[in-house]
């Protein structure tokens, strides 16, 4: 109990607090609590992970977050605090629990002028659920169990915490301190809000009651660890499921009531299913501008119910007939008690309707996703994927033109394989995937991404290479940013000129070249038929991997259909 502690420094507590949580990996560019680090290898088995980058660095540990539901942790000093808040904008649109730490200023000299330093703590205040200063050392204790229980509770984000010292030096103060840690904290969801009865019933009368519903599962659902729960109540009552990005691997793409991702980056089949539903039910989802195509998918105004952990997610967007507050693992679990299954009989026209929706898309698209065009159609590598990747494995997928080929084009096969994307940063995916692994290092880790993404935290292969995290990268490399083709062709009146194409193209570059000069194994690919063994070698490698797919530059994903 405090007042009959021992002093002991900071940075011990600080090691074993985290160490307490669990938590296996930081990633960080040092100067930043060196003597924590010192701790760390003295008391723990933490791995300090040095990268090129604080945005990679931020990237890497919302993987890791992402991947195994538990806090990723990532620290900068003060000179790279901005580039860490600018990594952790992808975390907060995503509600990943990352817990960002920097070195900050110290009162003795503020306003001073010290070298490189200015106030970073505003710059994190829009992209973190909790921002807060670690001014004595004696508080390090209580704000590590604040920050834990921040980031995973209710809808979960980032946190962080500046601690004082431009290399955070406070570290290495003494006081007396108890390293108490709360583990129900330690990861994604520590409760499961029960919803009230009355509300859970007036919801699930409606749902049943309606003859064309459809479910749109967010990441909320995934978030919850409520797949199953809501497989079981969508089969029992014969409802169809689009899902956001962020829950697209809540049901596999390949079940009968799957229609795909639905919204910008999307599935044509989903949008004309919550376009044609007469009851739209959304669940985990904020219903923002991606998943709706912007509100025209479904029209706002359309009879809607929505469940939600957080209240004020409650029609936010779409007026309501019933809202329901609650965990949605809980919430499923309670309808799942009072179902009628009888009612699915009164839905059969809808279903069958449904599956000619499903079975037209994926005649539309056979020729692309079977393509044998050289150089290769990227709806081929999407389809060797669906076909390839093991059961138990994680897909990583960048934002861009990499979002919408995988959101639309790749199916999941199993409740066991996993789908994480970018919400909206290019360049997330490839140091994502090595965070995403180093949390599960017995899963496959598949990213893909463009060459417009990988470039920008290319110097991580080295970061893979020198601590043996074996992600698996996939380059659609078309020598551009072709998602831009579309836009300047607009911009110039209807096509654009030949000169336009140097502001979205490239010089050609070998990355699997590239990659092994890095020490990883590069795989050039240059005919369709040899991704599947492109693949094959790459997870029997042990190794990091790139594979480098020379892919059609004139090749433009599919539009939203609205």
């Amino acid at each position: 109990m405090l007042g009959h502690n021992a002093k002991r420094p900071g940075a011990e507590v600080l090691a074993d607090m985290l160490a307490g949580y669990g938590v296996t990996h930081v990633f960080m560019v040092p100067a930043v609590l060196r003597r924590t680090f010192a701790e760390m290898e003295r008391r723990t088995k933490i791995a300090r992970v040095h990268t090129h980058g604080e945005k990679s660095a931020a990237y890497m540990a919302d993987g890791y977050a992402r991947a195994s539901g538990k806090p990723g942790v990532c620290m900068a000093q003060v000179i790279g605090a901005l580039n860490l808040a600018a990594g952790l904008r992808d975390a907060f649109l995503a509600h990943s629990p990352v817990i960002a730490m920097t070195g900050g200023r110290d009162p003795k000299t503020k306003f001073r002028k010290v070298y490189q330093e200015i106030d970073d703590v505003p710059v994190f205040e829009p992209v973190t659920k909790m921002n807060v200063t670690v001014d004595e050392v004696s508080r390090i204790p209580d704000m590590i169990r604040q920050a834990f229980r921040t980031a995973v509770s209710g809808a979960p984000g980032p946190v962080h915490l500046q601690f004082r010292g431009n290399e955070g030096q406070i570290d290495l103060e003494e006081a007396e301190m108890e390293v108490l840690v709360e583990e129900q904290f330690a990861r994604v969801p520590p409760f499961r809000p029960e919803p009230q009865s009355e509300h859970v019933k007036r919801a699930l009368d409606i749902l049943q009651k309606a003859e064309k519903p459809v479910i749109v599962a967010g990441g909320g659902v995934r978030a919850s660890g409520a797949g199953r729960e809501l497989i079981a109540l969508v089969e029992a009552l014969q409802i169809p499921v689009a899902t956001s990005l962020n829950g697209k691997d809540v049901i596999p793409g390949t079940h009968p009531l799957s229609v795909g991702v639905v919204g910008s980056y999307s599935r044509e089949s989903a949008n004309r299913c919550v376009t044609q539903a007469d009851l739209v039910c959304f669940i985990g989802s904020e219903t923002g501008g991606m998943t709706t195509h912007f509100w025209r998918v479904p029209k706002i105004g359309v009879p809607a119910i929505q469940i939600d952990i957080e209240a004020e997610s409650l029609g936010r967007n779409y007026p309501l007939q019933a809202s329901v507050l609650g965990d949605a693992k809980a919430v499923l679990t309670k309808m799942l008690g009072q179902i009628d299954k009888t009612s699915a009989a009164r839905r059969a026209k809808w279903i069958e309707q449904v599956a000619a929706m499903r079975a037209e898309w994926y005649a539309k698209y056979k020729a692309h996703l079977e393509s044998e065009s050289v150089p290769i159609h990227p709806a081929r590598i999407c389809y060797e994927l669906t076909h390839h990747v093991p059961d138990d494995a994680i897909v990583v997928v960048d934002t861009g033109h990499a979002g919408m080929w995988m959101g639309g084009m790749y199916d999941l096969r199993k409740s066991t394989q996993s789908y994480i994307r970018s919400a909206g940063h290019l360049g997330w995916a490839f140091p994502a995937g090595v965070g995403a692994k180093a949390a599960c290092p017995d899963r496959p880790v598949v990213v893909f991404t463009g060459d417009a993404g990988f470039w920008y935290h290319i110097g991580e292969i080295e970061t893979a290479v020198r601590w043996k995290i074996t992600s698996i990268t996939v380059v659609n490399n078309n020598g551009g940013g072709n998602q831009s083709k579309r836009g300047f062709d607009r911009a110039y009146g209807g096509e654009q000129t030949a000169q336009a194409r140097e502001l979205w193209t490239y010089n050609p570059m070998n990355f699997a070249k590239l990659a092994e000069d890095m020490g990883a194994l590069g795989i050039r690919v240059e005919n369709p038929a040899d991704i599947a063994p492109a693949l094959k070698q790459a997870l029997a490698a042990n190794r990091p991997v790139v594979i480098d797919i020379i892919t059609d530059i004139e090749a433009l994903a599919p539009v939203a259909v609205s």
